[in-house]
């Protein structure tokens, strides 16, 4: 059985219920060789991946790419992490936050404040400050300042970001809206009507977990990675470049999309 599972580049990892972490697809940096556990989250991003242990220290295992640093991480007590493109940011248990990684954008320098969540992008981080408003820093592509308001959560993609507003309605800004005509013009910013209670922002699609459980896709859909089990419930979903995947409600693990890299 399954915790949670997080989707990256061309590879997914995921908490089973005892801890461990297991990891599937491509390999080239040894992005799907974890580290020994037991850990409490994990995150994968392109070609490496992070998670926090029952201890409260991050551990980190794939690229270091041109010596960016993004899985090296930094000593102390972390709540959570967040593992992006060339960078990872994560939230220490005082609620400040502390990134690493490539920082040509600003994306992995932080604002001041205690923060409740965080998630890295392409080129850019979000996160929920404790008081229930969103903060964003590093590179901008069309609008991507977030709204006003109070959110439950956030999740930054490559360059667009959405997040669920303390009503369950959804909030998309950036790159792939209704009007945008660019290469990055895929609809994933444009989010559908309902409550959820989760969402997560990949490359060019976008996923979320509706409050009844379903799970609703929308953006660029080239290898079926917006084509969600229709009827099925799930308790989280993670959209990363081509492929998605999910923990049903019964704790086992659902994928869809591209399969080249396994």
């Amino acid at each position: 059985m399954w915790r949670a599972v997080s989707v990256g580049g061309f590879h997914t990892c995921g908490v089973r219920t005892d801890g461990t972490v297991d990891c599937w697809g491509l390999n080239d940096y040894g992005q799907s060789w974890p580290s020994t556990g037991p850990f409490l989250s994990v995150s994968a991003g392109r070609s490496h991946t992070c998670g926090v242990r029952t201890d409260y220290t991050v551990a980190c295992w794939g690229s270091s790419e041109y010596q960016y640093g993004e899985a090296v991480p930094p000593a102390g007590q972390f709540a959570s992490v967040s593992a992006g493109e060339y960078h990872t940011c994560g939230v220490r248990t005082d609620g400040t936050v502390a990134c690493w990684g490539r920082n040509n954008y600003g994306q992995a320098t932080p604002p001041a404040g205690s923060f409740q969540s965080i998630d890295a992008g392409g080129f850019h981080t979000c996160g929920v400050r404790t008081d229930g408003a969103v903060a964003c820093w590093g590179v901008t592509i069309r609008d991507q300042d977030p709204p006003a308001g109070r959110f439950q959560s956030v999740s930054a993609g490559l360059y667009y970001t959405c997040g669920v507003r303390s009503d369950g309605n959804l909030a998309c800004w950036g790159a792939g809206d209704a009007e945008d005509d660019s290469e990055y013009g895929w609809g994933q910013a444009t989010p559908p009507s309902g409550e959820f209670q989760s969402v997560d922002a990949g490359v060019f699609h976008t996923c979320g977990v509706r409050t009844n459980g379903t799970v609703a896709c929308w953006g660029r859909n080239l290898d079926g990675e917006t084509d969600a089990p229709a009827v099925e419930q799930f308790q989280s979903v993670s959209a990363g470049g081509g492929h998605t995947c999910g923990v049903r409600i019964n704790g086992t693990v659902d994928c869809w999309g591209d399969k080249d890299d396994g």
